[in-house]
């Protein structure tokens, strides 16, 4: 038997048909038409969910049942998408509505929680007993397993790791606080920073200006570690500058789950070990346990755009 995650996106649509090993048979995804509101969006999936069954080669008849990872609150108790900020509704029942069409079981949860329970199945959380993933993009977000169960917290909100803070009365964050994780350590943060320093003196003769053709407005995370990685100076310091920030915020939560897997997902995710490794060296003074026998391991994420697919698929009750 199979199943058909589909992650919904506030830009992109996408399904897959995916089996019991937890491979990704076929895919599909097309633009989140997000204005027109939930009955669309609906029948949007339906169309990609069809279409990624028809591309598999199975009928509809052999899939089990249909998983969905929202860009908001799923409350699972409820049934209702309470509220995403970049969707035009708010208390839909989404798995009802797909329920109805399909006739076969419809679970949903964060897309977060989907990417992370997709990466602790399939991808670099595989064969652990507790995970936690953080995604480092235009904010941060994550999810957490613990003794092999998604942890979505008392109203199915949990692993908002971006609001938590790490610089008391520092920079504004877009939720309202001040010196927020997400607001010194998401992928924005990095870019803000890059696009700060060559505007100064010593950043006008920087590889990354070379790198965005003049335009500091074009700068990106791929660019600021590759120029690192190129020995530029000015990307030298702004990275140095960005992991210090990100390593409180990740030996934070190393000290609160003691997890086996630390996985960092999102867009630098890609950067590897040029991130990874001197993460690690800063986080391990930091961290409580680090004397012990064993202590947790901190991975890129392994599985690219196909996690949160492979996570809403494999979601149980």
């Amino acid at each position: 038997m199979y199943r058909i995650g589909i992650d919904l996106g506030g830009t992109t649509i996408k399904a897959g048909v995916v089996d019991e090993s937890f491979r990704v048979l076929s895919s599909c995804a097309m633009p989140t038409a997000s204005e027109l509101g939930a009955e669309t969006l609906v029948r949007q999936m339906i169309d990609l969910a069809e279409k990624a069954a028809a591309q598999a080669r199975i009928s509809m008849e052999q899939v089990e049942a249909f998983g969905l990872g929202v860009p908001g609150t799923a409350n699972r108790r409820t049934g209702l998408m309470e509220y995403a900020n970049n969707l035009c509704f708010e208390n839909e029942p989404l798995p009802d509505m797909l329920r109805q069409h399909f006739g076969r079981p419809v679970r949903f949860t964060n897309d977060a929680n989907a990417a992370a329970w997709g990466e602790y199945l399939a991808g670099c959380g595989r064969g652990s007993r507790s995970m936690v993933m953080v995604t480092l993009g235009t904010g941060i977000g994550g999810g957490v397993i613990l003794d092999g169960k998604l942890y979505e917290g008392c109203n199915y909100a949990a692993g908002e790791f971006g609001h938590f803070t790490i610089k008391y009365d520092g920079r504004r964050c877009a939720c309202g606080r001040r010196g927020c994780f997400e607001a010194y350590a998401s992928a924005s943060a990095l870019v803000r920073m890059a696009r700060q320093a060559v505007k100064s003196p010593a950043g006008r003769e920087s590889l990354l200006l070379k790198l965005c053709e003049g335009d500091a407005g074009r700068i990106d995370g791929a660019m600021v570690f590759a120029a690192k990685s190129a020995g530029d100076g000015t990307a030298e310091k702004v990275t140095e500058k960005y992991l210090h920030y990100l390593s409180i915020g990740i030996t934070d939560l190393i000290n609160i789950f003691q997890p086996e897997i630390l996985c960092i997902g999102g867009g630098l995710s890609q950067a590897g070990e040029a991130l990874l490794a001197p993460l690690r060296e800063l986080t391990n003074p930091g961290i409580y346990t680090r004397t012990s026998k064993v202590n947790t391991r901190i991975l890129s994420a392994a599985l690219g755009n196909q996690a949160g697919i492979i996570g809403a698929a494999m979601l149980e009750d």
